[in-house]
């Protein structure tokens, strides 16, 4: 969070980052130069399993079981010693276990809060590690398998297609050509799918600055080009949102293959003028992916109401040939999640019956010395 207070003139006045506090999914916690909590946001009360009015008033160091780590980060907070500090700690909860959460601790100037705790569920970032990193690791088999397979099937495939050209030429009747149509036609149709694969491999990558949105009206317009009825878009973008750095194409590519999914996926509820599909940005904040613990982080969602992605291929649906759609190639979010991974990034998805979100992390740390 990086919070900053600024010196109240008034021992009353409002705490100059107290505004935003209840919108944020993380708790937080506002300790005062005495150890007591003088502000805490509804996600506190969820983590503490305590209300508000109990909380507030109650002894820091008395929530958590390194009470005297917590009297350590406050003396050493009023002694400005540190403007910002990650430590794991375990949070008391009078009914269950200890919940361990990954405290972000900012020292502030204020002259009546000194420390500012920011904590999140680190057993959400354990599972979240494992799977992105078990899912790294297979898709960087399945990548490496397909580019083999591929390289192997192109030489002979040109061959077939040769000679269906040159049997074309030999044969009189349109019936009999008709069928070496059927094989140069298929043939194209391979090597195109061939190309797929292949692509994200060849030639250079451009990696400059971009304005995410700009990437995502790019895929709206293209989206809504090949559905311009029935398919309804939504925009919530974040304009705080700095530009981040990547490869536009590549991007782009990217994000309009997990759209292009989702429209897909709406086809029965565009024939009754019903479906949605909403693109959200945010700034995600102290979150660890791709192997790489990010200050600050591009949050995209791409969130549709289809009928989900069915159970039994949830866990292979970004390997490439799975489909869950009659007719599909199953290489579209493979090749998105090859793109992200080329972009330092990381997609995931959660999918029930009415919902499915695709989430896209992006690293969006600012340059060494600007604010926050």
């Amino acid at each position: 969070m990086n919070t900053r207070l600024r010196p109240s003139t008034s021992g009353t006045a409002p705490l100059a980052a107290e505004a935003g506090l209840d919108l944020l999914a993380a708790a937080v916690l506002l300790v005062d130069r005495s150890g007591i909590v003088r502000r805490a946001n509804p996600a506190a009360e969820t983590t503490f399993d305590l209300s508000r009015r109990l909380l507030e008033g109650h002894l820091a160091r008395a929530l958590f079981i390194q009470s005297v780590q917590i009297d350590e980060l406050l003396a050493e907070a009023i002694a400005q010693k540190f403007a910002q500090r990650r430590i794991l700690l375990a949070v008391r909860r009078s009914l269950r276990e200890p919940l361990p959460v990954l405290a972000v601790a900012s020292a502030t100037n204020h002259e009546e809060i000194a420390l500012v705790l920011e904590l999140s569920d680190v057993r959400h970032q354990w599972r979240s590690a494992g799977r992105e990193e078990r899912r790294a690791d297979t898709s960087e088999a399945n990548r490496r398998l397909l580019r083999n397979l591929a390289h192997e099937i192109k030489n002979p495939l040109g061959g077939i297609r040769g000679a269906a050209q040159l049997l074309e030429a030999e044969l009189r009747s349109s019936e009999q050509r008709e069928f070496t149509r059927v094989i140069i036609s298929e043939s194209d149709r391979l090597q195109s799918l061939l190309d797929r694969v292949l692509a994200p491999h060849r030639g250079p990558r451009v990696v400059d600055s971009l304005n995410i949105h700009e990437v995502c009206e790019r895929v709206r317009s293209v989206i809504l080009a090949e559905y311009p009825s029935g398919l309804h878009f939504s925009r919530d973008y974040d304009a705080s949102m700095p530009d981040c750095r990547g490869d536009r194409e590549q991007l782009i590519q990217a994000l309009l293959n997990v759209v292009r999914n989702s429209a897909q996926a709406l086809s029965e509820r565009i024939l009754h003028d019903d479906a949605h599909i909403e693109i959200r940005t945010r700034i995600a904040r102290q979150v660890t992916f791709a192997r790489r613990h990010c200050r600050l982080a591009l949050d995209l969602r791409v969130i549709d109401n289809g009928p989900g992605v069915p159970e039994e291929i949830q866990q292979r649906v970004f390997d490439p040939l799975v489909s869950g759609r009659e007719g599909g190639s199953g290489l579209g979010l493979a090749l998105a999640q090859s793109y992200i991974n080329e972009n330092d990034g990381m997609i995931d998805f959660e999918s029930e019956p009415g919902r499915t979100e695709f989430r896209i992390l992006l690293p969006l740390d600012p340059v060494e010395g600007e604010s926050t």
